[in-house]
């Protein structure tokens, strides 16, 4: 049985399925289709922390599920805009990974991602999974991605 390693980028998911359909992302629907592909090893989704009571219940929700949830703190600048992504932790977390599963499962349409996806392919003969929503994931992670999962109302909630 393939070993899987799921990373999810919450904040890129969550408002890309709001912007596409207006819906949110089915987390648990997720974690039930991957489990018939391999094993789960590591699941981690890396989220904000407001600490309102809504993002308090859907943390403990993905932490049920059994993914293990890492939080930044929302910065707020003086001008006005927000700081909070963890494109280097979601990094870190893949390039550890990569030497001990067989895929890894990355939830982003973050361009950013496409190198790092392309070097554990390479490096570590890993397959790599990219699940987005099409019209908001970007080409160069779809082309680095040995395989591409379009998020569509299937994975909706």
């Amino acid at each position: 049985m393939k070993k899987l390693a799921i990373f999810v980028d919450v904040q890129n998911i969550y408002y890309t399925c709001k912007e596409a359909y207006g819906r949110q992302f089915n987390y648990r629907k997720l974690w039930q289709h991957l489990g018939y592909e391999g094993e789960i090893d590591k699941a981690y989704a890396y989220a904000i922390h407001r600490g309102d009571d809504g993002q308090l219940k859907f943390q403990d929700a993905l932490k049920h599920i059994g993914f293990e949830v890492k939080l930044k703190p929302f910065i707020q600048r003086s001008d006005g805009s927000a700081k909070g992504d963890w494109d280097v932790g979601i990094t870190i977390d893949i390039m550890e990974a990569a030497a001990e599963v067989d895929a890894i499962i990355l939830l982003s349409g973050d361009g950013d991602f496409g190198l790092l996806l392309g070097h554990v392919h390479h490096k570590y003969g890993v397959e790599t999974q990219v699940y987005g929503v099409p019209q908001l994931t970007a080409k160069s992670l779809i082309d680095a991605a040995t395989q591409f999962h379009p998020i569509d109302t299937a994975l909706l909630l």
